[in-house]
């Protein structure tokens, strides 16, 4: 079982950077891939990226992809979330999620956060 935290968000302007981060719990955290999830107003939750158990491998919506980078470091128990080049349509409230498998849906992942708010003006 794993409790995750989110925190970094924050009001930005266009083309600046953010680096969110995931805090979970200890137990089994390396056991776990991590997925980074949003919601923008008026829109369903998108997949953002996803960081496999080992971090060894990486996948990312094509959206975000070349602007965002996915990493993680266990000792740490905590999944980062870098985000360069932002655009207003990045605005959303971005998740962390732990599941079990590599997966681009969100109904694979058993453990989400509450969730960090980026907004990003014109």
């Amino acid at each position: 079982q794993v409790q995750l935290v989110e925190s970094g968000g924050g009001l930005v302007q266009a083309g600046d950077s953010l680096r969110l981060s995931c805090a979970a719990s200890g137990r089994a955290f390396s056991s776990y891939t991590m997925g980074w999830f949003r919601r923008a107003p008026g829109k369903e939750r998108e997949f953002v990226g996803v960081i496999s158990m080992s971090g060894g491998t990486t996948y990312y919506a094509d959206s975000v992809k070349g602007r965002f980078t996915i990493s993680r470091d266990n000792a740490k128990n905590t999944v980062y979330l870098q985000t360069n080049s932002l655009k207003p349509e990045d605005t959303a409230v971005y998740y962390c999620a732990a599941g079990r498998f590599v997966s681009r849906s969100e109904s694979q992942y058993s453990y989400w956060g509450q969730g960090t708010q980026v907004t990003v003006s014109s």
